[in-house]
């Protein structure tokens, strides 16, 4: 789900500070909740199935055990 929401800032005057327009920005984006949404979004994933979780696991116990025996030899 991506939301678009333009967020505009203009400048008050020309003797206006650039950190002032930053600030105000920065107020905005917290005020309209466009970074809780997309932050929201980056912590979302797909619930994954028995199956492929399985796997998942096959392949990470393979490959622990082959890095423990390349311990072993002395190679990595």
């Amino acid at each position: 789900m991506a939301i678009s929401m333009a967020i505009k800032v203009t400048r008050k005057d020309q003797n206006e500070a650039n950190e002032n327009i930053i600030r105000r920005f920065n107020r905005k984006v917290l005020q309209s909740g466009v970074m809780a949404t997309a932050k929201e979004g980056m912590r979302f994933s797909k619930p994954i199935s028995k199956r492929e979780r399985r796997t998942k696991a096959i392949l990470r116990e393979q490959r622990k055990a082959e890095k423990a025996e390349r311990m072993k030899l002395g190679l990595k």
